[in-house]
């Protein structure tokens, strides 16, 4: 898997994604708020399934070429 997601928007999936759980964790969203879970593992791992199936790549870094 190579990174798809760029610096700052892994940081947004990760703030929103703990705000989510957080929110579902003490009682003030339903259960929708456990999908907060979501954003917060991609924005760790920095890869996205639905960006690869799309050919969608936010992530500035190009991997080093191969010796």
């Amino acid at each position: 898997m190579k990174t798809n997601i760029g610096g700052i928007e892994r940081i947004i999936r990760g703030v929103a994604g703990i705000a989510l759980v957080a929110l579902a964790a003490t009682g003030t969203v339903g259960w929708w708020g456990w999908l907060g879970a979501i954003p917060l593992a991609t924005g760790l791992i920095g890869w996205c399934p639905p960006y690869a199936l799309l050919g969608i790549n936010t992530c500035s870094v190009k991997d080093a070429p191969k010796a």
